[in-house]
């Protein structure tokens, strides 16, 4: 089954992929690996905003994540000429979560793209991962993951 087939089976629509915000592209081919810049928790067009443990609980942070996912998987799309099948493996997602100082549950947070991952690529999905607590993101989000993902040449 193609990945695109996989998406419409689980009922997901991909965003467009995000214009940068500053002074970076959104991904770099370099040697069969994508390199994709981090992407902030946007969801229909919204930042989603606060830190994990003071102003947003946990559910909160685990749909922002998965924003993240549906971003990376957009940035994906757009790297790779629209061809997700090109999409070898998720090699490593890392996941930055604003947190408050009491807040320990980054890993549950960023289960909401490694989950999503999984779902929409299978076992190719499966990666190694950083979750990291922060005190601010860029614009005040609450979420921003970055990924590198192996990609099999242009056809």
């Amino acid at each position: 089954m193609s990945i695109d087939a996989r998406l419409a089976e689980l009922g997901i629509t991909l965003p467009a992929a995000a214009a940068p915000v500053a002074a970076y592209v959104p991904a770099v081919e370099v040697n069969g690996l994508l390199h994709i810049s981090g992407q902030i928790a946007l969801k229909d067009g919204q930042l989603m905003t606060g830190r994990l443990g003071e102003d947003r609980d946990l559910d909160y942070g685990v749909e922002a994540a998965r924003a993240c996912g549906l971003n990376l998987i957009a940035q994906m799309k757009a790297a790779l000429g629209g061809d997700l099948d090109r999409v070898e493996r998720i090699v490593k997602l890392g996941a930055f979560i604003a947190s408050a100082p009491g807040f320990t549950d980054q890993p549950k947070v960023a289960n909401g793209a490694s989950e999503l991952m999984v779902a929409v690529f299978g076992e190719a999905g499966k990666h190694a991962r950083s979750a990291v607590g922060v005190p601010v993101l860029p614009l005040g989000a609450a979420v921003e993951i970055d990924a590198i993902v192996q990609v099999r040449p242009a056809a």
